[in-house]
């Protein structure tokens, strides 16, 4: 099996047999545990087989953490179980709402930075670990309107979640490239804050500008290449922490795996350069 830190791919049924087969120093792969929360079936035969020869990451996207509710217990009783079968290198979350009494969304929804939310997601943080049995890393989210009631600064949001709680930071670049185009803050700044030893995975995406062109919004597509902009925020980061694995996401207009594993060589490059440096 191979050694993190390394780039990795989202795992995607379209290149399922190109991933078992790559042999790419490092590469690794993630997915987003509920498309596997199953007994058995083709998916699952290939994901273990994938995972018998590649590490695997789960990446949630349903956990609710910022909501006003615990997560449900049916939720992390079948994400414990995928645990327990695929034993992941790294489980992680959004920080983000999708869920409201009984009401689901198909979207990451935002929250303001109060106190009470601080203790409440705090409290569905620890919440989550104990029923895992494991740390789990938490999402900086993508902004796309500014919020009044802010209370927190995100870092020192971030960081005293880290604090209280014991998990760590999936660091997005391009959700902070993005939500420093839209709110209008220096993302270099941004980068240079986050605390560089609670972060235990790095995503890098694609973007584009909204549809609506005057609404002068970047979305966070993951539908194409990384920007350069993005890259220079990201050899940033690495320089000041180290490597860290970091993940190339594409969810969207799935290029040949050929052209993915070129833009993850990229990332590579970047990570063995400054694990030569150091």
């Amino acid at each position: 099996m191979n050694a993190l830190p390394g780039a990795g791919l989202s795992l995607k049924p379209q290149y399922y047999e190109a991933a078992l087969e790559c042999d790419a120093r490092g590469s690794w792969f993630e997915i987003h545990p509920e498309n596997y929360m199953i007994e058995g079936g083709p998916r699952m035969a290939w994901l273990e087989a994938i995972r018998a020869r590649h590490p695997i990451s789960l990446h949630g996207v349903s956990l609710s953490l910022a909501a006003d509710a615990a997560p449900e217990k049916r939720q992390l009783d079948r994400l414990h179980a995928l645990i327990d079968r695929i034993e992941p290198h790294l489980v992680s979350e959004h920080l983000a709402w999708s869920a409201w009494r009984g009401t689901y969304l198909p979207d990451l929804l935002p929250f303001a930075r109060t106190q009470a939310a601080l203790e409440r997601i705090a409290s569905n943080i620890v919440q989550t670990q104990d029923a895992l049995g494991r740390r789990i890393a938490i999402e900086n989210p993508t902004h796309y309107l500014r919020i009044e009631r802010h209370e927190w600064d995100e870092i020192d949001f971030l960081t005293e979640l880290v604090r209280q709680t014991g998990c760590g930071l999936l660091l997005d670049v391009n959700n902070v490239f993005l939500s420093a185009h839209n709110l209008g803050f220096d993302a270099a700044q941004y980068i240079d804050r986050v605390p560089g030893d609670a972060i235990m995975e790095i995503h890098l995406a694609g973007h584009g500008p909204d549809a609506d062109a005057g609404s002068g919004l970047l979305i966070d597509t993951h539908d194409c290449p990384i920007a350069p902009d993005v890259w220079a925020l990201y050899r940033r980061l690495i320089e000041r922490t180290g490597p860290i694995a970091t993940l190339i996401e594409r969810d969207g207009n799935i290029p040949a795996f050929d052209t993915l594993l070129s833009e993850r060589a990229q990332a590579q490059q970047i990570l063995d350069r400054e694990r030569v440096a150091a």
